[in-house]
């Protein structure tokens, strides 16, 4: 994860780039990136050759495409979805006991700011759906007051970073990579302020800290599936 990972420093930074055409399909454009597509693209390399079909099963329900809503739109169906079909682990559940529970509602009560919902009622609803299904059940993360710079023995190199945020109907603001960088725990990830792929100047810590509505983060690792 992090040899792949740091390949892409530089990259570009993009968003909306899997919303260009009014056709859901699996795009591939690794040379621009926002933060989750940069994350994807990492995790489907590092899992097999077969990066195609590794990057459907990581971006869309059960490895389905089905219209706008299959695809895995808030972070935490993405890592259910990857411990489900056994390519993530979820760390934070086993290492912290602090419980956060799901309640979505972001994107169908924001329609306005998605390009496929903006004019479709069929899409706003299959959304609401998705999150009804989740909204409720219970997540471990570990509080940014418990984050030391210098990190946690079992968060590791290339483990994905999800960043929990009080905004409400949301449960993710910010993935990337972790890196340590001098016993520090720092941030390897697609930057919309730097408009590229970096590694943060700071420790994640300091990230967290400064930003308020940044509450924790949850910690996942890849795992390949067992035959």
């Amino acid at each position: 994860m992090i040899r792949i990972g740091k390949s892409y420093l530089g990259t570009k930074y993009v968003a909306n780039t899997l919303d260009e055409s009014p056709e859901e399909k699996l795009v591939i454009q690794p040379q621009k990136v926002d933060c989750l597509t940069f994350v994807e693209y990492v995790l489907a390399q590092a899992l097999s050759s077969d990066i195609t079909k590794n990057l459907q099963n990581i971006r869309y329900r059960d490895g389905i495409i089905n219209g706008y809503p299959s695809r895995l739109h808030y972070t935490s169906d993405w890592i259910e979805n990857g411990v489900r079909h056994g390519y993530l682990e979820d760390i934070t559940a086993e290492n912290s006991s602090c419980i956060n529970k799901l309640s979505l509602s972001f994107m169908s009560t924001h329609p306005e700011l998605y390009k496929q919902l903006a004019n479709s009622p069929e899409n706003v609803k299959r959304i609401a759906e998705c999150e009804k299904a989740l909204t409720g059940k219970t997540v471990h993360i570990l509080p940014k007051n418990k984050l030391p710079n210098t990190g946690l023995p079992w968060i590791e190199n290339g483990d994905i970073i999800a960043i929990t945020t009080s905004l409400p109907g949301l449960d993710i603001a910010h993935v990337g990579i972790a890196y340590y960088i001098d016993d520090n725990l720092h941030l390897l990830h697609a930057s919309s302020s730097l408009g590229k792929v970096v590694i943060s100047k700071e420790p994640l810590k300091h990230m967290l800290d400064n930003y308020e509505s940044w509450t924790g983060i949850r910690v996942v690792r890849m795992s390949h599936p067992k035959k």
